[in-house]
């Protein structure tokens, strides 16, 4: 080999100039900032869409609780009544377990994928003849966009023009005026 070729041969085994890494790792944070925006939208139409199917669970779940208990309590008036039950302890009318121990906790709000999530009734004691469940961002504009509620009619609804969290569930006739909320499409 020649003197010529032997010294281009050490220059490319020396590796990347400070310039060209430079470059690349401006690249990189280009894409990078174009990307992150995006998959945080998506995590919150994620998120919103699993406060959704939270609340049509917790109605469904209220739908069992009033068939196997409903003669006695009627609707179940706090999460924890529709969450698990202890450790080796049986399902019972104080803890149906028919909700995860996320949304079925102890002390509401019980927060689950950026939501937290309320039960109430406008009844003071037993027999609970109504209840409105709810769900609202625990951040908003960062972990959701959506205030959804639904109540013993069985209809989910989002607020209409939902600007911010809300800090306890919703009652009943508030969820229910069509002012306020929509049906979930």
């Amino acid at each position: 080999m020649n003197t010529h070729t032997q010294n281009r041969l050490r220059e490319a085994a020396r590796g990347f100039s400070l310039i060209e890494l430079l470059i690349v790792v401006a690249i990189i944070l280009i894409i990078a900032g174009i990307a992150i925006p995006s998959i945080l939208r998506a995590r919150m139409r994620a998120n919103d869409s699993a406060a959704v199917a939270n609340i049509k669970n917790i109605r469904d779940s209220q739908a069992t609780y009033l068939i196997t208990y409903g003669d006695r309590v009627g609707y179940a008036s706090t999460l924890a009544t529709l969450g698990p039950a202890g450790p080796g302890a049986p399902c019972t009318q104080f803890s149906a377990c028919l909700l995860d121990d996320l949304v079925g906790c102890a002390t509401e709000p019980c927060v689950k994928s950026g939501y937290g999530y309320f039960l109430i009734s406008s009844s003071s004691s037993p027999p609970f003849a109504d209840y409105t469940s709810t769900a609202t961002p625990v951040g908003w504009n960062s972990t959701g966009q959506k205030n959804v509620c639904a109540s013993e009619d069985g209809i989910l609804r989002e607020q209409v023009t939902a600007t911010a969290s809300v800090a306890a569930g919703i009652p009943r006739n508030t969820c229910g005026d069509p002012t306020q909320f929509k049906p979930v499409q």
